[in-house]
This record gives C-alpha cells, structure tokens and sequence, in this order.
C-alpha cells in the first residue's frame, strides 16, 4: 500500500510539474523553480522515509582471531547509505579495568562491555549517528558504523586471550583496524571522507588511532579517503586528585596511575610519534594536551569544562553533601586548567557545563557556545579543512569552530543540559543547582559589589 501511494504521489507530482509549465499557474501558485523541488522533496520525504530501515545492523568480524576480552568475537553496527562516500565510524565509551581484580568484577557487572554473547542484532542511531536530518544537519546521510567497546583497554591493546580460561585478551586497537579492512568491500574503498568519532574512552580512542586508520588505509591503497577525528569527552587530565586515594579500582584511581597500569596490562599500543615523544612513558599519550600535538591528521575536540567523569576520578562526587569551599575552589580551577589546555587547539567545543558526553545524545543539537551550535561548529570545521591536513584555513565569516565559554561555574550556560537531583529525580534549575552545591549567593554578591538578586538574575540568564 505505501509503495502503491508513493507511487501515485510521484505521478501527481509530476503531472503537476508539466502543467504548472504555463505561465499562469505558475503566477498563481507565485512558485519559484527552487519552491518547487523544495515542496517535491518535503512532499517525498516522509513517503520514503517510510519504507527506509533506519536501524544499523550488526557484522561480526571476518577474523575471528580478533576477539572482545572474552574471547567472543568483535564486531561492529551498519547502516549504509548508497551513493554516499561519507562515513562516520564511531567509538562507544565505557571506562576500562586495569588488573585481574577489576577486570574480573566489570565481567561480572557490566558483561556487555567485555563480550559479544548478548549483543541485538540492530541498533538504533541517535545524535550524530541519527539517519534524520531534523537530529542530525550535516551528516544524517553518511554510512554510519557503531563499533561496540568490549576490550575495556581504551581502544590501546593488541593482546590476544591465551589458553588460560580466566584470562582476558585486549585487542582494541587491532578492532578498529579490522572493521576498516571489513567495511573496505561494503564501500569505503569508494569514500571520499571517513570521520572517526568516539565518546568518553571512545573520544580518547579516537586521540589514540587517528592516524593509524588513515596509515592503514595509504597501505591498503587507499590514500585519497580523508581521515577525521572527533573526540568527545576524552580530553582527560593528569591532575592530582582533591582526594589521592590507593589505586583499588577504576573509580578511586588517580587517572595516571590508572593508565600506567593499564597500559602494561593491556600491551596497549600509542600512535608512534607521540611514543617516540615520551619514551619510557607512554602513559601519557592518553592524555589529549599531550598526545594532540603530535597527531597528523585533522581533529576536533567536543569536551565540557567540567566533565562528569573526571570529576569522579579526581574524587569530587558533587551529588551528596553539599560541596565544601575547598571543593568549589577545586571544581572552578578544574575549568581552568582545561581552559589552558585547549587554547591552542583550532577546532574545539567547550560548554561549562557538567555532563559527561554529547555527539550521541539527543540534545546534542542544542547545545551553544557564543550562540553557535555544536553541528553548526563541525560544519563550518568541515569548510575550513583540505588536503587532508591538520593545517587549516581561517574558517569562513561567521562560521566559528574554535568556542569555548568564558563563564567560571559548572552549568553557567543557558543551553547546558538538564541536571536532575540523583535522589528525588527532579529537575533543577542552575540556581537550585549551585545552591545544592553549596554555592553561596549572599557571599558570591558581596564579594563581587553586587545585589544579590542582580546576581541571582544573571544567573538564571546565564551571564
């Protein structure tokens, strides 16, 4: 029935076109040749779209030798989209374990993350993975790959499972080759862009392989695919905790410790020029003001300046007692820091607010720096790139890519998104929101020469 209606909507549609050729319909109907294939494609859209299987489906690797921590086979999620040469290859996150103990508590908790045996056969794309043009402006026609993290090694390792049953292999980085090599004969030996985008450890992947997707694909030959990166929420600093804490789990860890840790446990492999940089200490390419300078290949970093997940490993749990002076003074320092660390970076989106991840959550279009969009700032990064290379030219006239925001607290932009009180649930405004924290208004205006309700007003405003 819809292929049937389709159809006698393209007839009508058509007759219509031929008979609007005469003058007079066309005055009455006051149609420009633009209107008119603007209306033919609204009109066609949602017929389409009906008939369109918007999920991505899931392909095990060709080479099973390249396994989850468990053993199970990799994979990946697809979604292709014929006649386009984009792709988008996305990272999930998910943290890491670094020795047997954690490893085996996180195989007890979160399985998914460690195997294959219980994945869905579909998965449906949101954010910047969404094949909708309402969600997602700029690249809703790409052919969209979701790899899965199930090696809990950020995307670093190369270690395969040996003959002990209890023993965990870390293949991450060989995953993401694999999948390339895989999505080779679905079409990506004709692409033109492949963009790779990750969120939270998978942001960090992106740091970490960047290049070696776009080396493997010359060596492949395949040298005129244009190699992108996209990391959001994996610009991570190796700051001393409010708290130093003994290295138990993931969560307690110092983030140094963490990974110097992992890195020997995983056999984790780092991009060879930023090895090079730090001989004997490679832990610190997992950190992206450190290993950026040295990635080739161009990439654009999405990171709040108060982010959730650094937050906890820095051992500063906001959603409990109230925040101590102490705390605050850390938490504002903290934006700082990752200020400083991103003002050399060209292309950069950095709201103050506290979350953790964005590119694939639905609100991502929402969001705003200086009143510029996130998909608005990767657009017009687009524009500025060629010749596949990091060096840029200025972006076009009021096409910004390089937005971080001024403002010094957690939540102080308007667009950040919701906060929701862990214990009640319910939403809270940023003043309820600092006040919980135990942001003292009456003290902030006074120290500031200020009224407190002009202070509480620019607040609400996100002044």
């Amino acid at each position: 029935f819809r292929i049937v209606s389709c159809f006698l909507i393209v007839l009508l549609l058509y007759f219509f076109s031929r008979a609007e050729k005469s003058e007079s319909v066309t005055r009455s109907l006051s149609l420009t040749p633009q209107n008119h294939v603007k209306n033919l494609a609204q009109s066609l859209y949602p017929c389409s779209a009906q008939k369109l299987d918007n999920d991505m489906k899931l392909h095990f690797l060709e080479n099973m030798s390249v396994t989850c921590n468990d053993g199970t086979p990799a994979g990946y999620y697809l979604k292709e989209s014929r006649g386009s040469r984009r792709w988008l290859i996305f990272l999930e996150g998910g943290w890491y374990c670094f020795n047997k103990e954690n490893c085996d508590s996180r195989y007890e908790t979160m399985r998914r993350l460690m195997s294959s045996s219980k994945w869905p056969q579909t998965k449906t794309g949101t954010g910047i993975l969404s094949p909708l043009p309402e969600d997602n402006p700029h690249w809703w026609n790409a052919n969209m790959v979701f790899i899965p993290y199930c090696s809990s090694d950020v995307w670093s390792g190369a270690t395969p499972k040996t003959d002990q049953t209890d023993d965990y292999a870390f293949m991450g980085s060989l995953i993401i080759k694999e999948v390339v090599k895989n999505l080779l004969s679905k079409g990506l030996d004709n692409g033109k862009i492949l963009l790779l985008a990750g969120s939270s450890a998978g942001g960090t992947g992106v740091l970490l392989n960047v290049d070696a997707v776009s080396e493997l694909l010359e060596e492949l030959g395949h040298p005129n695919i244009q190699v992108r990166g996209l990391s959001d929420s994996g610009w991570f600093l190796d700051n001393k905790q409010y708290l130093c804490t003994d290295c138990v789990d993931t969560i307690s860890c110092a983030p140094t410790e963490a990974i110097k840790r992992g890195i020997k446990y995983w056999g984790g492999v780092v991009p060879e020029r930023c090895r090079l940089a730090h001989e004997g200490s490679e832990w610190n390419c997992f950190f992206g003001y450190r290993v950026y300078p040295t990635i080739r290949r161009p990439v654009f970093v999405v990171q709040w300046l108060f982010d959730e997940a650094q937050l906890t490993v820095d051992n500063i749990h906001l959603m409990g007692q109230p925040v101590q002076e102490g705390q605050w003074r850390y938490i504002q320092n903290l934006g700082i820091e990752l200020r400083n660390t991103l003002k050399d970076v060209p292309a950069m989106f950095a709201p103050a607010c506290l979350s953790h991840e964005v590119i694939t959550r639905n609100y991502w279009i929402d969001i705003q720096v200086k009143g510029t969009s996130l998909p608005r700032a990767l657009h017009c990064w687009e524009r500025s790139l060629h010749d596949n290379s990091k060096n840029s030219k200025a972006p076009p006239k009021g096409c910004p890519m390089h937005l971080i925001d001024n403002c010094p607290w957690p939540h102080c932009n308007p667009t950040c998104p919701t906060i929701r009180d862990q214990v009640t649930g319910q939403e809270m405004n940023v003043i309820q929101f600092l006040m919980h924290m135990g942001f003292d208004v009456q003290k902030m205006a006074q120290q500031q020469g200020m009224d407190p309700s002009k202070l509480l007003g620019m607040l609400s405003s996100g002044s």
